[in-house]
């Protein structure tokens, strides 16, 4: 047996020690690093304005500062893009990660710092190795490659003073150079803008080398996997790639794709881990394989801030320290990090799974559900009710995503479903029948609605063909690894656009 692992476990003794202690100190931890932060950016614009070197407790910070969005946020973002110094975060900021979301048509600027990418996201990428080591003792990860599939990689600049591109292109372009020497593609191939030319490349060049492991999105993974496959002829993908042992996965939930992943991935030796990470910052590592809920890392340069995310519009928000959160409750973060965030509403909502230590689920997003008609439908309500869907009738998802069909003068509302099946179930009606009858049992305003049909009747969902969503991205200039389709949405203008890339038939007769 290789001695590797064991070496390694020493190499990581310290830092397990380190996140050992704010696991049974995470108030403590979270108070010092507010202060901490505080007095790095004293000096700075936000911190002359707020008086950051009087702020004493948690208390007098939330006092003074106001919650901010990005809107809010971004004339300082604008300013620090035109290379101002010393706004947010001592010095001038060189680097900022293009927010790759499709919610919003306005692009998003996140400020990454020399600090943000040593102490947060290098950091958690070497925590990661460490915990998943731990866990499984005879590991042999280390003697192998790292395949990272990034998204639409290119670095740009923004002006003279800012370089910018997805956070994927930034970490990959700041890695240190021994990367090179674990990772796979190279640099170069990894960094090129043209999602399918990339994928071409990195097929081509990864055939043949021992990979042991990957990390990225799920669903952009499943795109590269069966390239890979049609490329050389195989039926899964430890024909490929005998050795591969984990996928560090993240960006969206893995539910709709943990039963394709079997399929793609035999056998019992395959292992996942989930991770939340975005720009702003890198939250939770899944620490515990027997658990689904993850670990919230409460060193890396932030500090947490949550508000109960049925506050959120209200005018009612408040938002509560980490001591002051309780398990089950759905709430929004915000935070405050060395990368320049102050008191940010991120836009993710979470729920605590336990308190000792802290471990949470991703709920959704504050900006991605159906409320329609007052029935509050969450993206965690809908994964739930999705796989309860799979389950009973062997269905397996690759993409979805849901809107309202609105009251007309003669019709009742609805929901509608736009659903792109890597397996399709035996019977659609079932399916329907189960998602709609799984959503009740999860969220008292969708059953109270759907009271004998009086304001919703059953939601009407349609299948769509393989590439219906990638045509979409595609047409969005959003094809590749960080994008994300929107699952939930107040509107109908997404479902609307995908008809158009779906092929004739698909939604006639919908009013």
């Amino acid at each position: 047996m290789s001695i590797l692992p064991s070496i390694v476990k020493r190499l990581n003794a310290k830092r397990l020690s380190q996140i050992e202690h704010f696991r049974k100190y995470p108030r403590e931890t979270q108070q010092e690093l507010l202060l901490k932060l505080l007095d790095s950016a004293r000096s700075t614009e936000i911190g002359k304005t707020f008086d950051f070197g009087s702020i004493r407790s948690s208390a007098e910070f939330g006092s003074r500062l106001p919650v901010r969005s990005y809107e809010e946020y971004s004339p300082l973002v604008d300013r620090m893009l035109k290379g101002e110094s010393d706004l947010a975060w001592p010095g001038k900021i060189k680097w900022f990660a293009k927010s790759s979301g499709t919610t919003s048509s306005k692009s998003k600027f996140i400020p990454i710092t020399t600090e943000s990418l040593e102490v947060c996201h290098y950091q958690a990428a070497k925590d990661i190795l460490a915990i998943y080591s731990t866990n499984y003792p005879e590991t042999r990860i280390f003697s192998g490659k790292a395949l990272t599939l990034g998204g639409s990689n290119s670095i740009n600049q923004f002006s003279e003073k800012s370089i910018y591109g997805d956070l994927s292109a930034v970490l990959i372009w700041n890695a240190p150079f021994w990367v090179e020497f674990v990772r796979t593609p190279k640099q170069k191939i990894a960094l090129i803008e043209d999602f399918e030319k990339k994928l071409d490349l990195i097929t081509r060049t990864t055939l043949n080398q021992n990979v042991t492991s990957f990390s990225g999105v799920p669903s952009w993974y499943l795109t590269l996997i069966k390239h890979v496959l049609a490329y050389a002829g195989k039926q899964n993908l430890l024909e490929v790639w005998p050795n591969l042992e984990v996928f560090f996965h993240g960006g969206i939930s893995f539910k709709p794709y943990r039963d394709l992943y079997k399929q793609l991935i035999p056998g019992d030796r395959m292992h996942y881990m989930e991770t939340y990470n975005a720009s702003e910052g890198f939250f939770g590592i899944q620490d515990d394989p027997s658990r689904q809920d993850m670990l919230l890392m409460l060193d890396y340069g932030i500090y947490y801030e949550f508000i109960p995310a049925d506050r959120i519009g209200t005018g009612q928000v408040v938002p509560m320290t980490l001591g002051e959160v309780e398990a089950g409750v759905n709430y929004a973060m915000v935070i405050s990090t060395n990368g320049g965030l102050w008191r940010y509403l991120i836009g993710d909502t979470i729920t605590f799974t336990s308190l000792t230590p802290y471990r949470f689920l991703i709920t959704g997003r504050t900006k991605q559900y159906i409320n329609a008609f007052g029935e509050e439908i969450i993206v965690d309500n809908a994964e739930k009710a999705l796989e309860a869907a799979c389950r009973q009738t062997g269905a397996i998802i690759g993409e979805y995503t849901a809107g309202p069909v609105f009251m007309g003068s003669g019709t009742r509302g609805s929901h509608e479903w736009l659903i792109e099946f890597e397996k399709k179930p035996d019977d659609l009606d079932k399916f329907t029948g189960c998602l709609d009858e799984t959503l009740k049992s999860l969220n008292s305003d969708y059953e109270a609605k759907r009271f004998k049909d009086i304001n919703l009747v059953r939601p009407v969902v349609r299948s769509v063909p393989t590439g219906t969503f990638n045509l979409w991205l595609r047409s969005k200039n959003k094809l590749g690894g960080q994008n994300k389709v929107p699952r939930l949405s107040n509107s109908r203008e997404l479902i609307e656009e995908l008809y158009r890339f779906a092929g004739p038939g698909i939604g006639e007769g919908r009013e």
